[in-house]
This record gives C-alpha cells, sequence and structure tokens, in this order.
C-alpha cells in the first residue's frame, strides 16, 4: 500500500488528508519536471519530480484515494500530547480518580492507573492484589503536579491526562519516567529484531524509550540522533517547569501537519505536498533535524486549482457528513451516532446478485464483504472512536461469516488507531472498539442544530397546530375582555389551523370562545414559536395584522405556480401569500401587482401592465378559473392558497 500526505493551509484552518494506493509509485515523468501544474520541491529535492498525472491517477495498481483526514482550526486545535504543570482540585477516593486543573474551562481527569511517582507503588485497578497507595494518599488538594494529555476534552468531559509522560519524536518516544528501550509490536519480526540490536546500548540517559514503527529501516545513527534531539526538549521542558506557577502549558506538541506527517511518513509514503510556504518551510526544517533523508520527498504546490480539490479530497470531506455511504455494487450503509456508540447497519440495496443461478447466500456475502472494506474506511475518514456496533447482513455459513470478519481485521491493520474487535455474533453483529483521541471531522465542522437540538427530528405543523389550540383557548379564558390577539407562528402551523376537512380548527375555536386570532410571521421561524405580539381591538389587530389593503400596488417576486390554475402564481412575503391571476409565465420576475381581495394568510392580486394600465381582474376567464379551482378543492371556490376559511371568518 502506498501513501502519500496533502496539507492545505487557509486562513482560519489546516487540513490534512493521507491518500492510499495498491501497487508501484508513480513513474517519474521524462523531463524530470512534475505535469499537470507547477511544483516546486526544497532546495535539496528539485529536479526529482514525479509526474503528476500518476500522482492523480494513482499508481500501477490503482487510484489514489482518501483514507484519513484532520482539520485543526486556528484557536481550536488539539492538546493531545501537551504537557501542563496542574493543580490538583479534588481526588475522589470512589472514582479512583482526580480532577486536576491545568488552566483549560475544565478540569482534566486523572485515573490513578495514570499516576507515575519514583519510588512510589500505585495500587491499579485489579492488579497487584490490592497492593499500593490508594488516589487520596498519593494527590491532595492545591498539589502541584505535571500532566499530559492524551485525550481532548470531548462533548461535556474534560481532558484525559496522565503523568507517564512522553516526548514523540521522528524514530523514538522518550519517557523521563519510563526505563528500558522497546521495541513496537506493529513491527515485524525480523524488523524487530534489527532495531532492537541498533537501540542496545544506545545512551538515552534517565528515563526509558520506544522505537516506533516509523523507524522501520532506521539505522543506528538516526537513532543516536534523534534521542539527542529529545534530550533537548526535556531539558526545555525541565527548565520551563520551574520557572512557571500551575496551572499552565510548560510543553505544546507540534502542530497538525507537522505531527501527522513525523508520526506516519515511512518508506511507504511517496510524498508530502503543501500547498503554503510556511507550512513547507516547518515540515524542511523538522526533517533536516531528525530525518535528512526525507527531505527531498517535501513538495511545495504552486498549481492553479486548490490542492484537495485536484486529489478529490474536498468530495471526501463532503461525504463524511451523510448518513449513507454507497457500496460498489449496489448495496450501501447507513451511521447513526449515539451518545456511547456508533451503529452502521448494512443493506444489500439495489443489488440482487448475477446471473440467473445467483443464490441469495452469495449475493450477501458479497455485499458485507464490500461493506466490511467500506465501514473501516469511513471510520478512518470520520475517525469514529468508542463502541462501534456494525449490522452485517445475517448469514447462514460460518465460513462466509469468517471471510468477512477477515477482510475486516484486514483492513484495520492499515489503521494507525487502536481497535479492538469481538466475533461475529449469531444476529450478524460485530461489536468493536476505536481508541477515540480527538473530535472527528464531523463534529469540527457541525454543530448541533439549534431547531431539533441534535435529535433529528422536529414536531410536523399538525402537531404544533393542536398544541396552540390549547394555548389559544388558555389565552382566551385568561383574558376574557380582548377581543382580537395577534399571534407569531410558523405560516405552515398558521395554514394548518387555517385549513382541513369540514370547518376549520381556527375556526370553531373562535366560535367557541368568541374571540379573533390573527397570525404573523415568516418560514425563518422555529416550527414550534409562539408569541402573542398584540392584543386589543380587531380593529387594532387587523391593521397590523394585514400587510395590505385592498387596491395597494406593491412590487412582488413571482416564486412557484399556483397549484390550482398553471396559469396563475404565487409571490410569498414573510410567509404571506399572494396569488396573482395571470402570472404563471413570469416565474423568477419582479411584477407590481394590485391587491385586489385580503384574507388571514393570503390575499388575491393581479398584474399591473407596464404602461400603468391594471389588469381586469374579473373578466369571464378568471370567473371560470375560480369556478374550476373551486370544484378542485371541493366546492370551496376561493381565489387563494389558504383563504378557502377566511371568508366566512372575516
Amino acid at each position: 500500500m502506498k501513501k502519500q500526505v496533502l496539507v492545505a493551509v487557509d486562513r482560519g484552518e489546516t487540513r490534512v488528508a493521507i491518500l492510499e494506493a495498491e501497487g508501484d509509485p508513480p513513474p517519474a515523468s521524462g523531463n524530470g519536471e512534475p505535469e499537470g501544474g507547477a511544483r516546486r520541491r526544497s532546495e535539496r529535492g528539485r529536479g526529482r519530480g514525479r509526474g503528476q498525472a500518476g500522482a492523480e491517477n494513482g499508481s500501477a495498481g490503482g487510484a489514489w484515494r482518501p483514507a484519513e483526514l484532520y482539520v485543526e482550526r486556528r484557536g481550536h486545535r488539539s492538546i493531545v500530547g501537551n504537557i501542563y504543570k496542574g493543580r490538583v482540585d479534588n481526588a475522589l477516593p470512589g472514582l479512583e480518580a482526580a480532577f486536576v486543573d491545568i488552566g483549560l474551562e475544565k478540569n482534566g481527569f486523572l485515573h490513578v492507573d495514570d499516576i507515575v511517582m519514583p519510588g512510589v507503588e500505585v495500587q491499579r485497578r485489579g492488579r497487584g492484589g490490592g497492593k499500593g497507595q490508594k488516589i487520596a494518599q498519593l494527590l491532595k488538594p492545591g498539589q502541584e503536579i505535571l500532566v499530559q494529555v492524551v485525550k481532548d476534552p470531548l462533548k461535556t468531559k474534560g481532558a484525559r491526562l496522565t503523568m507517564e509522560l512522553s516526548i514523540a519524536g521522528r524514530y523514538l518516544v522518550y519517557a523521563p519516567n519510563g526505563e528500558g528501550v522497546g521495541v513496537s509490536r506493529r513491527l515485524e519480526d525480523r524488523e524487530r529484531d534489527r532495531l532492537r540490536k541498533a537501540a542496545k546500548n544506545l545512551d538515552i540517559g534517565e528515563g526509558g524509550a520506544i522505537v516506533r514503527t516509523a523507524a522501520h529501516g532506521a539505522t543506528r545513527e538516526d537513532l543516536e540522533r534523534e534521542i539527542r534531539y529529545l534530550h533537548k526538549l526535556h531539558e526545555i521542558l525541565e527548565r520551563r517547569t520551574e520557572e512557571t506557577t500551575a496551572p499552565s502549558m510548560v510543553f505544546q506538541e507540534a502542530d497538525l501537519s507537522v505531527r501527522v506527517v513525523r508520526d506516519i511518513f515511512s518508506a511507504q509514503f511517496e510524498r508530502a505536498t503543501v500547498d503554503d510556504e510556511g507550512q513547507h518551510h516547518r515540515l524542511v526544517s523538522f526533517f533536516t533535524r531528525t530525518a535528512p533523508e526525507l527531505v527531498d520527498r517535501v513538495e511545495l504546490y504552486e498549481g492553479d486549482e486548490p490542492l484537495l480539490e485536484r486529489f478529490g479530497v474536498e468530495a471526501a470531506v463532503a461525504s463524511t457528513l451523510n448518513r449513507r455511504v454507497d457500496l460498489p455494487a449496489g448495496g450501501y450503509l447507513i451511521i447513526d451516532y449515539a451518545e456511547a456508540m456508533t451503529v452502521i447497519d448494512v443493506n444489500s440495496g439495489s443489488f440482487t446478485g448475477r446471473g440467473r443461478g445467483a443464490r441469495l447466500e452469495d449475493t450477501i456475502t458479497k455485499t458485507n464483504l464490500e461493506a466490511a472494506d467500506e465501514v473501516v474506511r469511513q471510520l478512518r475518514l470520520r475517525d469514529i472512536g468508542g463502541i462501534i456496533v456494525i449490522d452485517f447482513i445475517d448469514m447462514a455459513r460460518a465460513r462466509n461469516r469468517d471471510d468477512v470478519l477477515k477482510v475486516l481485521r484486514r483492513a484495520l491493520d492499515e489503521d494507525r488507531t487502536k481497535t479492538y474487535v469481538v466475533e461475529i455474533s449469531p444476529l450478524g453483529l460485530v461489536e468493536m472498539t476505536r481508541q477515540n483521541v480527538t473530535e472527528g471531522v464531523r463534529e469540527i465542522l457541525t454543530k448541533t442544530c439549534p431547531v431539533c437540538a441534535g435529535e433529528g427530528v422536529v414536531l410536523s405543523e399538525e402537531t404544533v397546530a393542536l398544541d396552540f389550540e390549547r394555548k389559544l383557548r388558555e389565552l382566551a379564558a385568561e383574558r376574557p375582555k380582548t377581543e382580537a390577539f395577534l399571534i407569531q407562528a410558523h405560516p405552515a402551523v398558521a395554514a394548518a389551523l387555517l385549513s382541513g376537512p369540514g370547518t376549520p380548527p381556527l375556526i370553531e375555536l373562535e366560535q367557541e370562545v368568541g374571540r379573533r386570532f390573527h397570525f404573523e410571521g415568516s418560514e425563518s421561524l422555529p416550527i414550534g414559536h409562539y408569541e402573542v405580539m398584540l392584543e386589543g381591538s380587531l380593529s387594532e389587530v387587523e391593521e397590523r395584522a394585514l400587510p395590505f389593503r385592498v387596491g395597494h400596488e406593491v412590487l412582488v417576486t413571482i416564486e412557484e405556480p399556483h397549484m390550482y390554475d398553471e396559469d396563475d402564481a404565487v409571490a410569498k412575503i414573510d410567509g404571506y401569500i399572494v396569488s396573482v391571476a395571470g402570472a404563471g409565465r413570469l416565474l423568477g420576475e419582479q411584477r407590481l401587482v394590485r391587491i385586489e381581495r385580503i384574507g388571514r394568510t393570503s390575499a388575491d392580486a393581479s398584474l399591473v401592465g407596464a404602461d400603468g394600465a391594471e389588469r381586469e381582474p374579473r373578466d369571464e376567464k378568471d370567473e371560470d378559473r375560480a369556478a374550476r379551482r373551486g370544484r378542485r378543492r371541493g366546492g370551496r371556490g376561493s381565489r387563494s392558497h389558504a383563504d378557502a376559511v377566511s371568508e366566512g371568518a372575516d
């Protein structure tokens, strides 16, 4: 699997995309210059450009496609990896945890398992048979400690903290409180043995170190250069810790682009392409200090087309907001988010198998195999963490279930985030967990809907109208001397009160309570909005409620065809409907109209000619159209959308 990194920098945010493709790297162009757009490498690597067409269309085995997306906005960058000098706010024996003030809006959470103190044995959960000191003995309110963030604040929770500090480099992670040298288990056994020998007797000073997966192919000289660099960073950390008072940050993790490239850039990666000179210089400087042999793989993009659009990443970013994800053969996924878990449902969709001999089991298995690969891609693209339940289509054969699980596990091998997968249950469900460290692209790009508050549904117009009936009845009982009321509401709710089979609900209510109710409002109002704007005599309320008077000339935009007559059209002014006779051919145009009749929620109007001559609204043809509309609506011969009942009530 070949990979490359794209870094796009805007005024307010930085976006990083990791692309993947099967096969060999794209071929170099004949003249040594990139094709399809100006592109410049660093000074060290000029003249070694590969073909741009190859980068876009993919390597010999397939096209490049986005595999991971990261977004960081100015003023809202991730704090994972930052080290703080904090002050213990309180220690809770019941939770075996402490809340630590690190200078943020919410206190950080420090569990007893994450406490590291030289020479002190800690009573950890399920370990050591209860030996060691408890949280209340280790930490006291007001005590100053050094902690590192391992998980960003998410939703209502504060940052997750640890006292087991680490400083990450290109090939090594230096742990000041650790001991010995370990090697990443994600490496092959042969490479692990080679790196273990290369790191033997490495001068790591006080503390320990871990050789990272990215150290594949690194030499002892690389490791020695890296440990010296990490020791310098640790010296700076110690000096700042002594000079500052809690709560304050004493060490800041690298920004998004450096962090991603540092953690993943290896022999698998073709290049890192950056569209910003400052960010390009930052990456070149980092690799010059830590891995000079990789400097020539950092390129500065200078094409006219935006970098992420050129490689199809913008479409991938937009897709992370979709609930439905289509599969190649016609099936699809439905991804639903809950507070503590994400549920992914697999559906066969339009895929019914191939050929006359297609069997149900084969059709289901093929859909599930495609879904297993796409599920992992969506987990990585969206950076979904926590508990994940995948509802595959039920398969009768155990062999097919095993094949689907193998595809899922193989796809997860490319995921750098820690995962744990349980076997497929008899119901076809796969339960898994994925480490949740930072907010995903979806959470960064969106916010909770102010109307539905994240529920995804709102009350229907009919439901709100029934509730309004009760409120209006109570309003009339509370103020028996008031003749009329003006209510601000959504136009669809007002229309629901003024329509329906038989006598409309509002007319029945007015006859029952002996009051009159008028409405005003626009479609931008929440569906459940209700507010009494005016109360008084009928003439006072109508003066404000009705926006026009008969004979007024108004400039309107003809917005949509009339629902009963193709010759007419409709204009809307703050939710108030104006039916314009003879305007069916003028959709999208602005025209001067004369108001002929006024209702509660709508009015009838006629066009005023360019020469100022008024179009006669009541000729024989108009009367025929009105009669036709009345027959279509069940005999209520009103000229407007919602005023079949208004004439009887006015």
